[in-house]
């Protein structure tokens, strides 16, 4: 027992003390830096490339809500206009907040783009219990929610936790554009969710459908329905920028 208890010790703490001053490392892409004054004429070689149309020129911007961080436009760009940095400060709970403009960096977009309600605060804030829905993912964003309760991470020291039945859940997370088949099994879960409740939407699938936006098998009807109470981009979403984004929104402390 002694032994163990000395292995215990030696091994220290596991998890990232400080969510809000953690770093990554490239090829990590966050937070998008855009510069029109280095766009040249009527070039638009950044919005053709993009897969999911997420890039708008004249006057130049960026939804990271449909963003999949390929980077390909970075790379396209001839005048180096669009940059990606490692910052992984995503989240909103504004849609119209995550269009990102030129001139707008990670630390003026954090400021704005998560704002705390102090009823979600008093209500949510030591508790949170969350149903996760898989509404036709890749499974990469499932994947990371599920790497954001490992012991490098551990969302659940913030008494945040992903639980098997709705009827205890506070909240929804969604993840995947949506597909015609999972429509029903999606609102039963969200209907068997107890009020007062909260929806989450993770990845750009999720957000906006992402590269199954426009796809016949798409049914996003529930989204159109539902008020969303925070989004995560990412595609996949980063454990980092899922766990920063609810603290935010939680109105919590990020120290562990």
């Amino acid at each position: 027992m002694f032994d163990l208890l000395r292995l215990r010790k030696k091994h220290g703490k596991q998890f990232i003390p400080d969510i809000g001053s953690a770093a990554i490392r490239a090829p990590f892409r966050g937070f998008p830096s855009l510069d029109e004054n280095k766009c040249s004429g009527n070039c638009s070689a950044c919005a053709d490339i993009c897969p999911t149309a997420a890039i708008q020129t004249g006057p130049l911007r960026l939804d990271l809500g449909a963003c999949i961080f390929c980077g390909e436009c970075a790379r396209e760009c001839p005048t180096n206009a669009i940059e990606f940095s490692q910052d992984y400060r995503l989240a909103s709970t504004s849609r119209s907040d995550l269009i990102v403009r030129p001139g707008q960096n990670a630390d003026d977009y954090n400021e704005i783009s998560v704002q705390v309600r102090k009823e979600i605060h008093s209500r949510f804030g030591r508790s949170l219990k969350l149903r996760q829905v898989s509404a036709g993912g890749c499974n990469g964003c499932e994947y990371e929610l599920g790497a954001s309760t490992n012991v490098n991470f551990d969302i659940g020291r913030f008494g945040i936790q992903y639980i098997a039945s709705p009827r205890h859940a506070d909240g929804l997370v969604l993840t995947g554009p949506v597909s015609g088949n999972m429509d029903a099994a999606l609102r039963d879960t969200w209907k068997s969710i107890p009020e007062p409740k909260l929806l989450i939407v993770v990845g750009a699938c999720g957000i906006s459908g992402g590269l199954f936006g426009s796809s016949e098998e798409v049914n996003r009807g529930f989204l159109d329905e539902t008020h969303i109470d925070l989004y995560i981009p990412g595609c996949p979403a980063h454990p980092l920028t899922i766990i920063h984004g609810i603290l935010d929104f939680l109105g919590k402390d990020k120290h562990g």
